[in-house]
């Protein structure tokens, strides 16, 4: 079990295909963050990161998209990061504290939610050693409320939380088909936001981004729930698989410095398949930016 102290450690349970339990030696770290309080809809996704696990070893290692595998890509599975149910403020506390940890030993770390607020403190974290960071979301929700019922932290809100910590011109929003009247215009005026696209205008930006840190969140309801309908708020009219993959490839060689993939939630994936696709997300995810 890895402890980083302060409260913070995680707790084995599985490990994804391929992983290693070499922290040390890892360039990579895999993480589950089973944080679900604030899911508005279907609860389930604090099971995503086991789910994603459990189904991996139906990949193969090696990807023909990218010509590698991942023996070649150091990586250890550390398990899921424990918490405490109902502790809002707690939880983020331990969250942003274990990637701080990962990052001070020089890690690239994949956070598996989840539900989305795990990523506000893992911002957080990233945007502390990086000033310079762009956040990268794809999802079929704005996440950009700045309160849901009554609560700040919230799903619901988490990219308007980031927007506040990183500024808002340095959040790029692709995808988004759902939100409301006043999350399109602070989107639409504030950060780079892109309804129902995704690889056109992401692609059009790579080479803007150059050498700059990047932080990658996939919320795994940007594909449309006919093929991922495992997620606590299926949206329909949502991508395929595959432009999520161009998405990743594109970036390549980019300088992605962290990732996560939230909302995957097994008791509502008929045939594993959302967890699957979740899976074949982290494979790519890990040999293009690991």
């Amino acid at each position: 079990m890895q402890d980083f102290g302060g409260g913070i450690r995680f707790l084995r349970g599985g490990s994804f295909l391929g992983s290693k339990e070499d922290y040390a030696g890892a360039r990579a770290c895999l993480l589950g963050v089973p944080l679900d309080v604030s899911t508005s809809f279907r609860p389930g996704c604090r099971f995503g990161p086991a789910g994603i696990r459990a189904v991996s070893d139906v990949l193969e290692e090696f990807s023909p998209a990218v010509r590698r595998s991942l023996g070649e890509v150091p990586f250890c599975d550390l398990g899921d990061l424990e918490l405490i149910p109902g502790d809002i403020e707690e939880n983020l506390r331990r969250i942003e504290g274990a990637a701080e940890a990962m990052l001070g030993d020089g890690k690239f770390f994949l956070a598996l939610g989840g539900e989305h607020l795990v990523s506000y403190p893992l911002i957080r974290a990233v945007h502390r050693r990086y000033p310079d960071l762009a956040v990268i979301q794809l999802d079929a929700h704005a996440d950009l409320r700045e309160e849901y019922m009554g609560k700040r932290y919230s799903h619901a809100t988490v990219m308007r939380l980031v927007a506040g910590d990183i500024g808002p011109a340095n959040l790029y929003q692709f995808g988004v088909r759902s939100c409301t009247w006043e999350e399109l215009a602070y989107g639409s005026e504030e950060t780079n936001f892109f309804l129902d696209r995704i690889l056109e205008p992401l692609t059009r930006l790579v080479p803007q981004w150059a050498d700059r840190p990047l932080y990658l969140s996939v919320d795994i309801d940007v594909v449309d729930p006919a093929f991922a309908p495992g997620t606590g708020t299926p949206e329909p009219g949502g991508c395929r698989p595959q432009e999520v993959f161009e998405a990743i490839y594109s970036l390549k060689g980019s300088r992605v410095v962290a990732m996560d993939l939230v909302e995957v939630s097994p008791p509502h994936d008929p045939g594993d398949i959302t967890s699957a696709l979740a899976a074949k997300i982290v494979r790519e995810a890990l040999l293009c930016f690991g």
